[in-house]
């Protein structure tokens, strides 16, 4: 073991108040904490609020991105049946034209 006595601090304090001092820095630390998380909740609200805009627009959206499908199935059907019949027609007047 090394037999060199501890060295002595600078600090001619007590041990309480320097315990003290270090307990006045953390909350000091402390302080300035709770006041920066007090300055940014105003930006924290205004985050989450304009989020929660968000979500009911992308909900708007998605109704009607539904209701475009729909009427998309629709006209898709609406021009199958103009194509089916227009065949129809088509060989009616294939055969019609066929006759001598």
């Amino acid at each position: 073991m090394n037999e060199e006595p501890t060295r002595e601090l600078p600090d001619n304090r007590s041990f309480e108040e320097r315990v003290f001092a270090r307990f006045d820095v953390i909350d000091a630390r402390l302080q300035a904490l709770e006041a920066r998380s007090l300055d940014t909740k105003p930006i924290w609200e205004h985050a989450l609020a304009e989020i929660h805009e968000v979500k009911q627009g992308v909900a708007e959206l998605k109704d009607g991105l539904g209701d475009i499908k729909r009427k998309f199935e629709i006209l898709i059907e609406d021009v199958l049946q103009v194509r089916t019949d227009q065949r129809r027609v088509e060989r009616r007047m294939d055969a019609l034209e066929s006759r001598p």
